[in-house]
């Protein structure tokens, strides 16, 4: 193998070396060849754009090799940024940039900057966002949890309900070992709706296992209508409610988004407005 073949895959057509760099289109038929050999889609689009911008600046062929390989990295990583937030499975697009934290006191901007940062989710710590119903719960969760995945981490979002069912259903196909290491791979668990369904005890362990799993390794957040004080309604075994209660709370992250629905206020105004 020469050193030219050594730069592609196995397996990949390899472009052949132009025999007549002057013949019409050559350069162009290798250099886009070459780039979808060794998978650099933004060189392959730009490599033209980019190289009359250095013939005006007369640029160095070191700079004008350089301004390639940023753009194809630049790129690249909006690529992974885009792959990860889809593959995190948020229900709609929520951005932090978007809360409006005039209309809720309760939730301070210095706060959600320090959950923006992915700090907390390297060191596993969990992430409670307690309030009622419309107070913003749900899009600080994936606000947060977008956040994280652009920051190149790997994000789930699913609710409690949707959760425990998958639980119960991979236990009875005896599938539950393999479905709780796949939630415990994930660097951040967004858990939403906590605490608006009874869960029987069953319900309950299985829940519980995906708290333990991630214990102190893996980051979880989790979003509830319900004061830790009332978990007792929904986690109806009182140890089971104590046990998990320690476990998302300590060293936990607490924001409570108050009472007072600005979801409610909004459509109360448009209401007046009409």
């Amino acid at each position: 193998m020469n050193d030219s073949t050594a730069l592609f895959d196995v397996g990949e057509r390899v472009p052949g070396p132009r025999k007549d760099a002057s013949a019409a289109g050559a350069v162009e038929t290798v250099i886009d060849e070459a780039c979808r050999a060794l998978h650099l889609p933004t060189i392959r689009s730009r490599w033209e754009e980019i190289a009359g911008t250095a013939l005006k600046e007369r640029a160095s062929y070191k700079d004008f090799l350089a301004d390639l390989l940023e753009a194809e990295c630049l790129q690249r990583e909006e690529r992974k940024k885009t792959r990860l937030v889809r593959e995190a499975n948020f229900p709609r697009p929520k951005r932090l940039e978007d809360f409006e934290f005039e209309k809720n006191p309760n939730v301070t901007p210095e706060q959600v900057s320090t959950l923006a940062d992915p700090a907390w989710v390297k060191a596993g710590l969990p992430l409670c966002l307690i309030g009622d119903s419309g107070t913003g719960k749900s899009h600080l969760l994936i606000g947060i949890g977008t956040a994280i995945a652009e920051a190149g981490m790997r994000v789930r979002y699913t609710t409690t309900a949707n959760l425990v069912n998958e639980l119960a259903e991979a236990a009875d196909e005896k599938k539950l070992g393999r479905t709780l290491a796949r939630y415990g791979r994930v660097d951040l668990l967004c858990l939403d709706e906590f605490g608006y369904l009874d869960l029987d005890k069953a319900g309950a362990k299985l829940l519980f296992q995906v708290f333990t799993e991630r214990e102190e390794r893996r980051a979880i957040a989790i979003a509830s209508n319900a004061p830790f004080s009332e978990w007792k309604q929904t986690f109806t075994d009182p140890r089971l409610c104590a046990a998990i209660v320690d476990r998302v709370t300590f060293n936990a992250h607490i924001v409570e988004t108050g009472t007072d629905s600005f979801r409610f206020k909004k459509t109360q105004e448009k209401h007046r407005k009409s």
